[in-house]
């Protein structure tokens, strides 16, 4: 790839962030005859379609587009963070799962945030500072992309990025209305992030300024000569460990140098005629999406199904996963998930015994009390991206990728805006995280651990064996519930990817046994109403999760959609 200013997307990219235009106009859905990205700022979009037409593969146009997301959207996820890929390769038909989930340092310890909470008290050492950081997995995650399955070099796929980060740009609206005055107040505090707020003013970016960042622009074009053993080894790794411990963490320069992806086999199951391959564990994601399909293709769900009858069934069929998820998940280098056990048809078939297609049904019903209720608290933001790139040679790239909360922990490292991905362990056994998921006693903190997550990139085969849609989310523990509705409404209630993905959301997750849905896209006052007259207790948040989609028609046509929940929009030609 060409010197991104030298191409057209480049200078026009470029003039936009010189002079303060916060991206592209674009629409959220659009249609393409030969390649496609979709991601959840429309800069990375570009970014992406970009180097698919300089004859990249998805795997190089997911790595640039998460460079880039990492510095248009930083609060939602970056180099500090990790994720996982899911990749199709066209020419022998195989699919592949790379984890980058970030990994607990080697001093972590089962009780460390009970320990931490305890000598100071009202803290959220899991959530804000040292001791939340992971060992970052994306700079090994995106390296290993592009070595298995890249055409291009690390040095080029990371060129848009880089300049991105020189030049700076204008906070989108979605990053503007995350940042609140707690977390600007950290940020402030930061050395390297600081400079985006006026001194002395309120804890708001400054108006018209760009957001620059030269610190990560070298940590990258270091990056991109050295690729991950310059972060995980020599100058940049001890800068990262210096300032995670000076913010009160514990990693090491062995615990980077031990960093390592993973290659796991996907999960995959059959359901409405199309199998879906996903995320397995550390990831809860796939595992709930998969059995909530089992549950719908159980009820008989169909394109003729009701609205009504379509969105208590899917409330109805995450309460037993997301129960599952309390005492059965945790790292599977580390400690047996029951997969099996989880999947096998009898206990699939004794859960759907409880279903009333008329009436909502109390949560512990569809799996055993696995300990005392624990109010959830809903985060509307959640440092969370997913994309999926499509290329002119039929090769998917499916990947999401975090920091966990908004701006992880908010500070950087080394330059780098460090993940709080330790929150995804257990706290504590039987207590709630940041996103309300109640902790398990195999999901406890431990060296070289990874934490359970709700990741759930997903690539779709149609009954004639090719691809027909690529998927994910982003959101936390509504990632696999907003997944699932939207591909159920492409693939079996037939709606087109645009209308799929503007479509109004529920969300349940068994704890609290509430029903979830959205202020950002209201529900209809009667619909609110049916769920009710169904018994299920309702409450609101901003939003379930921001999806992005690829769907690839009969003809070959690839609809992209990016969620204008977040302001995305695809990109391709």
């Amino acid at each position: 790839m060409a010197s991104l200013a030298k191409s057209a997307f480049g200078a026009a990219l470029l003039s936009c962030v010189l002079v303060g235009v916060a991206e592209p106009v674009a629409p959220p859905s659009a249609d393409f005859r030969t390649e496609a990205a979709a991601t959840d700022h429309p800069l990375a979009s570009r970014v992406a379609a970009d180097v698919l037409a300089r004859g990249g593969t998805a795997a190089d146009a997911a790595a640039a587009a998460m460079l880039a997301l990492g510095v248009v959207s930083p609060a939602s996820s970056g180099f500090g963070g990790g994720g996982f890929a899911l990749y199709y390769r066209a020419s022998d038909r195989s699919t592949t799962l790379l984890d980058f989930r970030e990994m607990a340092p080697s001093a972590a310890t089962p009780t460390m945030f009970e320990d931490a909470s305890r000598a100071n008290p009202g803290s959220r050492p899991s959530e804000v500072g040292g001791l939340a950081v992971g060992i970052p997995g994306e700079p090994a995650g995106i390296e290993a992309l592009v070595r298995r399955f890249g055409r291009l070099s690390l040095r080029r796929v990371v060129e848009p990025a880089v300049r991105l980060a020189n030049r700076g740009l204008e906070p989108s609206r979605f990053v503007a209305s995350v940042t609140n005055d707690a977390i600007a107040n950290d940020l402030r505090a930061d050395r390297s992030l600081r400079a985006w707020f006026a001194p002395g003013a309120p804890n708001r970016f400054r108006a018209g300024r760009a957001l620059r960042q030269p610190g990560l622009a070298r940590v990258l074009q270091s990056y991109g000569r050295r690729g991950a053993a310059g972060i995980y080894r020599g100058a940049i790794a001890a800068q990262i460990v210096a300032d995670v411990r000076a913010h009160g963490g514990i990693l090491s320069l062995d615990d980077l140098a031990g960093y390592h992806v993973v290659e796991r086999p996907p999960l995959h199951e059959t359901h409405f005629g199309h199998t879906f391959f996903t995320a397995p564990p550390p990831s809860a994601g796939g595992s709930t999406m998969l059995a909530s399909l089992d549950f719908l293709e159980r009820a008989g769900l169909d394109a003729s199904s009701s609205d009504d009858l379509f969105r208590h069934a899917l409330i109805e069929s995450w309460k037993g996963p997301f129960l599952d998820r309390q005492f059965a998940f945790g790292d599977p280098d580390f400690v047996d998930v029951p997969l099996a056990a989880l999947t096998a048809d009898p206990r699939r078939s004794a859960r759907f015994a409880h279903f009333d297609a008329t009436r909502a049904r109390p949560a512990t019903e569809y799996a055993g009390p696995i300990g005392p209720p624990a109010s959830a608290i809903t985060p509307s933001g959640g440092g969370t991206s997913h994309l999926c790139i499509v290329d002119r040679e039929g090769n998917i790239a499916s990947v999401t990728t975090t920091v966990n909360l908004t701006y992880g922990a908010r500070f950087t490292a080394g330059g780098i805006l460090m993940n709080d991905e330790m929150d995804d362990f257990a706290r504590a056994v039987g207590q709630a995280n940041a996103f309300g998921l109640v902790g398990g006693e195999r999901n406890r903190p431990g060296p070289g651990r990874r934490p359970v997550s709700s990741m759930t990139p997903t690539i779709v085969f149609g009954p004639g064996g090719g691809p027909v849609l690529c998927i994910g989310a982003a959101g936390g523990s509504r990632i696999p519930t907003a997944t699932t509705q939207v591909a159920l409404q492409i693939l079996v209630r037939g709606r087109s990817a645009r209308a799929a993905i503007a479509e109004p959301r529920v969300h349940h997750q068994a704890v609290p046994d509430t029903a979830m849905t959205e202020r950002s896209v209201p529900m209809a006052p009667e619909a609110l109403a049916e769920l009710r007259v169904r018994g299920h207790a309702l409450d609101t948040l901003e939003m379930v999760a921001v999806v992005q989609l690829v769907s690839i028609g009969d003809d070959g046509t690839l609809h992209a959609s990016s969620d204008p929940r977040k302001g995305g929009a695809p990109a391709g030609r």
